[in-house]
């Protein structure tokens, strides 16, 4: 039986961090019709729309870390990745490998967090260095809602971070899965999936 005595919580839990997950070169220099993975129609909307979240959190003095998955060209380390859906992507040296930086608004001071899978959190030292953040709330945004953006908010929810998902600065590989995602986080958390709108109101707010 579900109890619904839940203590309510707020949008930002203590300090923040923005996640800005894989928005990389290739949203912005990649036109092909058949891509090595699928995007849900107006994903590139939805990125661009992101760039309102890091200048948000610029002008508010929140940490902005940058997460970007990138693959040996041997692709030794690809692992499972490229038993599902998935083709070869996220190459070293490619230039559609590299973040957004221009796109997104990157500022020195910004941080830069290299992967090899799926979740920021898999192999990298990204809890390092939110632990030196001393952060608490993790805001999210990026893709894909169904693979990176999903994983790393289970593992957030698992460190116990407070996870929030901005759903208007995310895509997913198709509707019907970026959908099931956002629901996936929410029973996780409730309250997780918020409006852009409402998290730059949050975050001026902090």
């Amino acid at each position: 039986m579900t109890s619904k005595a839940k203590q309510a919580r707020n949008l930002i839990e203590g300090k923040p961090a923005l996640i800005v997950i894989d928005i990389q070169k290739s949203t912005f220099i990649d036109d092909s019709e058949v891509r090595s993975i699928d995007n849900m129609p107006g994903y590139k909307d939805r990125m661009i729309a992101a760039r309102d979240l890091v200048d948000a959190a610029h002008d508010n003095d929140i940490p902005v870390i940058f997460i970007q998955e990138v693959h040996r060209p041997d692709l030794i380390d690809f692992g499972r990745e490229l038993d599902g859906d998935e083709d070869v992507h996220c190459l070293e040296g490619d230039p559609r490998t590299e973040v957004a930086k221009e796109e997104m608004g990157f500022r020195p001071g910004d941080y830069v967090i290299p992967k090899r899978r799926y979740s920021a959190f898999f192999g990298t030292d990204f809890e390092i260095l939110l632990r030196g953040l001393k952060a608490d709330t993790l805001i999210l945004c990026g893709g894909l809602t169904d693979v990176c953006v999903h994983y790393t908010f289970v593992d957030g929810h698992q460190s116990d971070y407070f996870c929030r998902v901005v759903e208007d600065c995310v895509g997913g590989s198709s509707i019907q899965a970026h959908e099931a995602a956002l629901r996936a986080m929410e029973y996780l958390q409730t309250g997780a999936v918020q409006s852009r709108a409402t998290v730059i109101q949050a975050m001026s707010a902090a």
